[in-house]
């Protein structure tokens, strides 16, 4: 997978609160000062979830466009935009982030158990938002929970073809309660079921985001880190900025002999449309 490693930050994601999580990025200003932080650290792509006022996940479209044309002009990181959202978010709302322009949008092949909750991904879903992603040439990211999902990535690529770009890149989200567990043993199945040519990062949540990272940078993977998937640096200390858990990717990434790519090289890879 040549001779660097991509890095994906997750800043902020739906879950965790700011009253639990004083550090967490939530408004406009804090993210960009975030992603600025990120990239001088070895970031090439931001994963973004916005929050209202109140600090609520939301899918607001004016606050999508305001967060991608602010993303634009601090940085010059791949913005990838969740379609995610929250677990309660409506399909609708999430159909509609990609009328912000990110360069990047994630999408999930499948439904899983997410804690207490479920992440509804159905196939209509994800081919209505796959064939929204070719229309307004956007590179999807392929979220993969579960071994199942890989199968229905597959599907999916072989019913309605390759993304924008040509390129197909899988993200693994390992150690979601619910989802495959975060170890090396599982980590090496998952990259063998991969269509043939993708590129993967990796993503351990919680606790197995050291496994994972170590996982995949000795596979050949990427990474993606952040307080969307860990609040956590070390037992008992919490994480006090994205940048820090970038730090020790990067560092990761330099002890594996594959140093961070940059947002340059990343777009090469990953063939997002020219801006």
């Amino acid at each position: 997978m040549g001779a660097t490693t991509l890095i994906t930050v997750a800043p902020t994601g739906a879950e965790s609160a700011k009253a639990d999580v004083p550090a967490l990025p939530v408004t406009l200003d804090e993210l960009v000062r975030t992603a600025e932080e990120c990239e001088a650290a070895g970031a090439a792509v931001i994963h973004v979830h916005v929050r209202d006022d109140d600090a609520r996940p939301t899918l607001d479209p004016f606050l999508l466009r305001d967060t991608v044309t602010a993303l634009r002009e601090s940085t010059g990181l791949i913005v990838q935009l969740s379609t995610g959202g929250a677990v309660t978010d409506p399909y609708e709302d999430r159909l509609r982030v990609l009328d912000a322009g990110p360069d990047m949008c994630s999408l999930t092949c499948g439904t899983v158990n997410f804690g207490d909750d479920v992440f509804m991904n159905p196939w209509s879903f994800m081919v209505e938002l796959y064939k929204r992603t070719q229309e307004l040439e956007v590179v999807p990211e392929f979220e993969l929970f579960d071994l199942g999902h890989i199968t229905s990535l597959h599907r999916l690529l072989d019913k309605h073809g390759l993304p924008y770009g040509g390129h197909v890149h899988c993200d693994l989200v390992m150690g979601v309660p619910g989802g495959m567990p975060g170890d090396a043993r599982t980590l090496v199945a998952a990259v063998e079921a991969l269509p043939e040519g993708a590129t993967w990062s990796a993503t351990g949540i919680g606790r197995t985001s050291l496994p994972v990272m170590f996982a995949a940078l000795s596979a050949g993977g990427h990474l993606r880190v952040g307080m969307e998937d860990t609040v956590t640096f070390a037992k008992g200390r919490p994480v006090t900025a994205n940048a820090e858990l970038v730090e020790r990717a990067a560092q990761a990434a330099r002890l594996a002999q594959r140093p961070p790519m940059s947002p340059a090289e990343a777009r090469a890879l990953l063939a997002t449309k020219p801006r």
